[in-house]
């Protein structure tokens, strides 16, 4: 009987568990972290939304300013997105380990809160990694307007679903 037993046994373990065994599958490239180029970001009525810019080679932090300032084009209207900041005469932006400053003596403070703050913090993050190599995380921005500052403040902060 003991016999019987262990040579159930036996057959029992080498059936497995059922798992049958495959070849060996490709999983594809590895995930590489920060997509290339340059992304800005717009208001829509879903949050911000960014938009890629893979044409346009971004030297300094203005050049940043400067796209969101611009606007979206006419595809991105069309979509919805809109520019909520509200940037008027000169402006400066600067960073120094991640911690990126932007000038705006011209613009009332209002003119870059709530969404528009997001546009200017989510595209100068963007800006500072590529320009530095700044994680993403690591970035935070403040916003020195007429009448105030807004910020520090973390792209993250803005973005929605």
């Amino acid at each position: 009987m003991k016999r019987t037993f262990a040579s159930l046994a036996v057959l029992v373990l080498a059936a497995g568990c059922g798992v049958r065994p495959t070849d060996v599958l490709d999983g594809g490239a590895p995930a590489s972290g920060v997509p290339e180029g340059m992304r800005i970001y717009f208001a829509s009525d879903q949050g911000l939304r960014g938009v890629s810019r893979p044409d346009r080679e971004i030297t300094d932090l203005s050049a940043a300013v400067k796209l969101v300032i611009a606007g979206p084009n006419e595809a991105e209207l069309a979509a919805g997105l809109t520019d909520l900041t509200a940037v008027t005469g000169e402006f400066s932006a600067t960073s120094l380990g991640g911690q990126v400053t932007v000038r705006l003596p011209r613009t009332p403070v209002t003119g870059v809160a709530g969404m528009a703050a997001g546009q200017l913090v989510c595209t100068l993050s963007r800006a500072e990694t590529l320009l530095h190599g700044t994680r993403p995380d690591a970035v935070r921005v403040t916003v020195i307007a007429q009448g105030g500052t807004v910020g520090p403040y973390q792209c993250s902060q803005f973005l929605t679903g």
